[in-house]
């Protein structure tokens, strides 16, 4: 489920992010909401998926990912050209996600226990200052 989430947080920041073009500025009222409600879906899901995927590999799989789907929509959407490096730089950020899914032992974490099932402290010592 873990790794739902972080599909969920990288389709709702491509969203998100896309619209930010079309927001000008945050002054066309649809694309703005778009991006609001794009971006607290978004970190809502990462938050949900980094309590199983360590931080570092979470954050690393949704900023790559979203870095190459973010270009190509950029490319199909508003026509950004994409030259030779970054399609090389993009290439080996591709490469790095498959190194981590396929290679890591650290792909995912037990869950932290929460810590407010724990009974409350109530035990108090006065002390006389002297």
């Amino acid at each position: 489920m873990p790794y739902v989430y972080l599909a969920i947080a990288i389709v709702t920041e491509v969203i998100a992010t896309t619209a930010l073009r079309a927001a000008d500025g945050m002054t066309r009222l649809w694309p703005s909401v778009i991006v609001i409600v794009g971006y607290v879906v978004c970190f809502f899901a990462l938050a949900k998926a980094v309590e199983r995927i360590p931080l570092g590999v979470a954050y690393g799989i949704w900023s790559g990912v979203g870095i190459v789907t973010i270009t190509i929509a950029g490319w199909f959407l508003y026509r950004q050209r994409v030259d030779g490096p970054a399609m090389a730089g993009m290439a080996l950020i591709i490469a790095g996600v498959v190194v981590i899914q396929l290679f890591s032992k650290t792909k995912s974490v037990e869950p932290i226990e929460d810590e407010r099932d724990d009974p409350i402290e109530t035990t108090f010592t006065p002390t006389d200052g002297g």
